[in-house]
Parts: C-alpha cells; sequence; structure tokens
C-alpha cells in the first residue's frame, strides 16, 4: 500500500512528500523488534513448563522485556540526541543482538534468571530501536500524514508478531517433550536438571539465527547513506516558555498513560492465549495447538494497520482511537462471559482494534511539542513499562481467580484509550496553523 505523497500540507521537517527509502529502512526495523517482541509468547508456556512456574512467574518473561524499556528510554533519547537516528538505530541492533546470544548459555545452563537477564538486554536494544525509529518515521514526510506513516510501518512490526509464533511453534513448541508436574517431580536433581536443559535447549538455534539476522541488519544500516535529514532529531516549532517541560505537557502525559495501559493490555492478551486456550472452557487445547491460534491475534493486528494506515488519511486519529478502543472493551468483555469459541474468536478478535491504538497514542502525544519532540519520545517509550507491570498484574489475579476472568484488568484498559481518543477530538492546537488532522 503507497502513502501519497502529492499532497500541499508541508511537513514540519520541512517535507513536502515522504522519504520512502529512509522509510523502507525504518520498516525493516519495525518488522523485527515486532517478531522479537512476540516469540515471547513462545517462551512463556514454554518456560512455565520447563521450569515449573506459577502464571505470575511465568509473566516475568515481559517484566524482565517491557522493564527494559523503562530502564533505557531515558538513555536511548540520550543517544538520539548526541549521535541521530541512524546511529541510534545500529547500535540498537547490536546490543540486541547481544542479548539474543545470551539466549544459548541460558539454554545450556538450563537458568531462567538467566533468560531473563537475555530479556533485559535484548529489550535495551530494542528500546534504542523504539525511540529512534517512531520520531525518524513521524519526520520522513509531511506532518499530516505522520499518524499514516506510523501505521504503516506498524504493519510490518505487525507482521513480525504475527510470524513469530509460528516460528517459535514449529522451532520451539514442536521439539518439546514436556512430562507433566507429577512426573518432573519424581525425577532425581541430576535428572531434574538434564531434562530442563534438554527442553530449553530448543530455543538454542532459533536465537543463533536471531543474533545473525540483527548483526546483519545493523552492518547493511551502518552502511546506508540517508539524506541530510538523517541526524535531525527535534523539529523547530517554537514552544510557549523558555526550558518547558515534558511535564507540562498535559496531552503528551495523558498519552504516556494510554501507551501504559495499550502496551499491557496487548502483551496481557497475546502472552497467555496459550494457557487461555488450555483451559476446559475453551477447548483444553495442547500448547501446539493453542500456539497455532496465536497468529490470528498478531495478524489481525496487521491486518488493521495497513487498513488504518488509508483509514487515517481521512477520518480523525482521536475517532478512530476511540472507536477502536470502545470495540475492544466490548470483545474482552464478551470473552469473559461466555464460553468456547465464542470466547476463542472474540479474544483473538482485539488484535484488529489494537492496531492502530499504539501509532495513533504516539502521534497524539508527539503533537505541538516543537523542540520537546525527543524527549516526549523517549517519555512514551518508557511508558511502553505497561507491557512490564500489567502482565505481572494479570498474572497474580489469574493464579487466583483464572486466566479468563483475569481478562477484565484489560477491558478497563481499553476504556481509557476510548476515553482518551475521543477526548482529543476537543483538544486546541496550541499552533493554529498546525493542519487539523494531526489533532
Amino acid at each position: 500500500m503507497a502513502i501519497s505523497t502529492t499532497t500541499s500540507t508541508t511537513s514540519l521537517y520541512g517535507r513536502k512528500s515522504t522519504d520512502y527509502r529512509a522509510m523502507s529502512i525504518a520498516t525493516t526495523l519495525f518488522f523485527m523488534w515486532g517478531f522479537l517482541t512476540c516469540m515471547n509468547d513462545i517462551l512463556i508456556p514454554h518456560l512455565k513448563s520447563i521450569f515449573e512456574l506459577s502464571i505470575a512467574e511465568a509473566a516475568l518473561i515481559q517484566t524482565a522485556f517491557f522493564g527494559s524499556y523503562f530502564l533505557f528510554a531515558i538513555p536511548a533519547g540520550k543517544l538520539v540526541e548526541y549521535r541521530g537516528y541512524k546511529q541510534t538505530m545500529v547500535i540498537g541492533l547490536i546490543v540486541a543482538a547481544a542479548g539474543a546470544v545470551l539466549f544459548i548459555p541460558a539454554a545450556h545452563l538450563a537458568s531462567y534468571p538467566l533468560f531473563l537477564a537475555a530479556q533485559v538486554v535484548l529489550a535495551a536494544g530494542i528500546t534504542g530501536l523504539q525511540v529512534s525509529a517512531n520520531p525518524f518515521v513521524a519526520s520522513v514526510g509531511p506532518t499530516a500524514t505522520a499518524s499514516s506513516r506510523l501505521n504503516l510501518s506498524q504493519a510490518f512490526n505487525s507482521l513480525g508478531t504475527t510470524i513469530a509464533p509460528w516460528i517459535g511453534r514449529v522451532t520451539i513448541l514442536a521439539g518439546v517433550t514436556a512430562m507433566s508436574t507429577l512426573e518432573v517431580s519424581r525425577l532425581s536433581d541430576v535428572q531434574r536438571v538434564a531434562y530442563r536443559a534438554q527442553e530449553a535447549s530448543t530455543v538454542t538455534m532459533p536465537y543463533l539465527v536471531i543474533t545473525g539476522i540483527l548483526l546483519v541488519l545493523a552492518a547493511l544500516l551502518a552502511s546506508v547513506r540517508l539524506d541530510n535529514k538523517e541526524h535531525m532529531t527535534v523539529d523547530y516549532r517554537p514552544i510557549a516558555g523558555f526550558g518547558a517541560s515534558v511535564w507540562n505537557q498535559p496531552w503528551l502525559l495523558a498519552g504516556a498513560v494510554g501507551i501504559f495501559v495499550y502496551v499491557g493490555a496487548e502483551v496481557s492478551i497475546g502472552s497467555f492465549l496459550i494457557g487461555y486456550f488450555g483451559q476446559p472452557g475453551t477447548g483444553s487445547m495442547t500448547a501446539v495447538q493453542a500456539a497455532g491460534l496465536v497468529p490470528y491475534y498478531w495478524g489481525g493486528a496487521m491486518i488493521g494497520r495497513f487498513i488504518g494506515s488509508a483509514v487515517l488519511q481521512r477520518v480523525r486519529t482521536g475517532t478512530l482511537l476511540g472507536l477502536a478502543g470502545a470495540v475492544a472493551c466490548a470483545l474482552v468483555l464478551t470473552s469473559v462471559f461466555t464460553h468456547g469459541n465464542v470466547a476463542v474468536y472474540t479474544i483473538l478478535g482485539v488484535g484488529f482494534f489494537n492496531s492502530i491504538m499504539f501509532p495513533c497514542i504516539f502521534a497524539l502525544g508527539l503533537t505541538d511539542l516543537g523542540e520537546l519532540t525527543s524527549k516526549g519520545s523517549s517519555l512514551l517509550v518508557q511508558a511502553i513499562v505497561g507491557g512490564a507491570l500489567i502482565p505481572y498484574l494479570y498474572g497474580k489475579v489469574a493464579d487466583h481467580v483464572g486466566y479468563q476472568q483475569a481478562f477484565i484488568i484489560p477491558a478497563v484498559c481499553y476504556v481509557y484509550i476510548a476515553i482518551y481518543g475521543f477526548a482529543a477530538n476537543n483538544r486546541k492546537p496550541m499552533y493554529p496553523s498546525l493542519p487539523k488532522e494531526m489533532i
């Protein structure tokens, strides 16, 4: 799907048309970090079984991964300011590769803490990609179509999330000979360690390949010369007051809360679909069978982002975000209060309406920030820590009331997103010259 470049609206970065070469480079990175993020949906049930974890303990995989965003978003933002978008993306790829290679000793030693440490390093690299690539995509074309470009890039991010569960299913879960908890408890300590190492070894080859791909992408990106906008990290609109702070920007702060609850809701659902579909009320599926349905959740997001990229050329960002949040909430509640196929397909359908949420919230949060754009981007990426905290909260609740009832938590998250989206339609621009499509 192509985005029209024949627009009279000039970018506040000075662009009248989209730089498709730069877009292509950034979009490849969106795909890669989507793939890496969604591999966690396979790791969670796999490591839960190997290490005999509770739901909350298994959720620590996401806590380690998304907690890294919170820790490294500000340093990554500083790196963008000093080294520019391109070099930050290259460094992010190298750090992510270091995290991926750590999965190999973690599997060999059958160490759950080392798996968590590998997740922290991997996500630190992805944080650098997020902080630099999102505003980079927003800057490579007209301001009025920034949301559309972000949705298009996020569509390829969703292609990565759609493919990852299938790859994980055939490379990790298919080779598992999982024993029941009772059978594992009967093993000697030596036998238990050997069993865990054997089961964990199925992650070795996939993550070795991932390491190689990340390093190749880093080398390719480093060798490509972009135009003279590659080091621009902020736009140059005046902002009210000398020394203005991101903490004085209410729409940015509200957007940060929106990113927090959106990522928390999306990850809570995606991370535990395999466990949810294994319950008697939703089909009693095996892990391999359930993993075959997970791509439909992420695939819905992919399709929705391609569609959303076109719709946002004509529909206000806030309106579409509000409608998506309301429908997603309704689908989650339907799954909570029904059983069988209805419960399964309604929760899978949430993925489609998740599709446009992140780029729309991100674009709305950055609007009117001027010289604070880079710092605002870092704050929004820090808010991805919702993916660390809300799934853990979900796990604690699910340990007591079950997978299904715990989905009330993401339903509440979608209520906030709907309110934020509709409220944005009444937002007054700081600068009357801004195109109305940006608010």
